[in-house]
């Protein structure tokens, strides 16, 4: 499948984030015309995209999805939305669940909203493989029951309902892309990988929550290059779609596979506090990519120790912007 945009009209929500940024980059380098509607700040930061070497040819918008009037106007004119923003972070969930309703939920609505009211030609939607809960089968193919043990993955499923309603209401062309646990360069120490990487670059000690429930971890150029062939292949409109690795390792393997990685002898100590509630807790995931590969002619290009090398590189280089000694929620 020919990944060509050049010219194309692209709004990426969420384009300061980690995600974000990566797939706002890839599309200036497809000849893409991007917009990148970043979440308003009283600092002004791009995120992610402020020291971007494509800084220059991006056209940065500053809004918010929970707002309905400034996501409209950002989509004036655009062919495709890729629709990232939102809150992902679990633990605060448990937290704040109403700004997971807000941001994720009426923020998704509100695109959905002006994507029909403008007529743009294909939303991209970013689900989550949180949505599964723990793996009823495996490998998890996209009819698997949706089950909700965090308040985040109850606002995601309610957020690809939505998708799914309106392209079966209105005919919006949407595609839902469903990544299972995205890592690499400039993800946020709220998620695992970043976890580990990040104290055991700093020390020797490695502190985790459960260390058995397994995951199906896909570098992010890999979903990177799913969303862009999700938003071209005509097959995929009014589809959900997964994007996994095939391969599940659990978090103690894990923490370990990543200290070879790095060169460190590590000890691991469990943290209670980094532990979730016991029936939020997600045991097992592991994908069936075999949709991806059949609608959107994908596969992961970079396995998991490719993958890993590559991050703690980057972290190498960038631990001074995180905060190694401290619990994100």
């Amino acid at each position: 499948m020919e990944l060509d945009f050049t010219g194309k009209r692209v709004l990426v929500t969420g384009a300061g984030g980690f995600i974000g940024s990566h797939l706002a980059e890839r599309l200036v380098g497809l000849g893409a015309d991007v917009r990148a509607f970043i979440h308003y700040n009283a600092l002004g930061s791009w995120g992610w995209l402020e020291q971007s070497a494509f800084g220059e040819q991006l056209q940065v918008v500053m809004g918010d999805i929970c707002d309905r009037d400034s996501i409209r106007r950002a989509m004036e004119g655009v062919e495709i939305v890729f629709h990232l923003a939102a809150l992902i972070a679990i633990p605060y969930s448990y937290q704040t669940p109403t700004s997971y309703v807000r941001s994720n939920v009426e923020g998704t609505l509100n695109v959905l909203q002006a994507a029909r009211e403008v007529g743009v030609q294909r939303v991209v939607h970013t689900s989550t493989s949180e949505v599964y809960g723990t793996a009823r089968y495996v490998p998890i193919d996209e009819a698997h029951p949706l089950q909700a043990q965090s308040p985040y993955a109850a606002s995601k499923i309610a957020a690809d309902k939505f998708a799914e309603a309106f392209h079966l209401s209105f005919d919006l062309p949407v595609v839902t892309v469903r990544p299972f646990n995205t890592f690499g360069p400039r993800q946020s120490a709220r998620a695992i990988i970043p976890t580990i990487v990040t104290q055991c670059l700093a020390g020797d000690v490695v502190h985790l929550g459960n260390l058995s429930p397994t995951r199906d971890f896909n570098y992010v150029d890999n979903t990177v290059d799913g969303f862009l062939r999700a938003a071209v292949a005509p097959e995929a409109v009014g589809r959900t779609v997964n994007l996994g690795s095939g391969r599940e390792i659990s978090i103690g393997d894990l923490a370990a596979l990543i200290g070879g990685l790095a060169g460190k002898s590590i000890r691991i100590e469990t943290d209670p506090e980094r532990e979730r509630p016991s029936r939020s807790e997600v045991d097992r995931l592991l994908a069936d990519s075999s949709l991806a590969r059949s609608l959107l002619e994908w596969s992961p290009a970079v396995d998991l120790e490719g993958g890993l090398e590559g991050t703690i590189g980057w972290f190498r280089q960038h631990l001074g912007r995180y905060r190694t000694g401290t619990y994100s929620v």
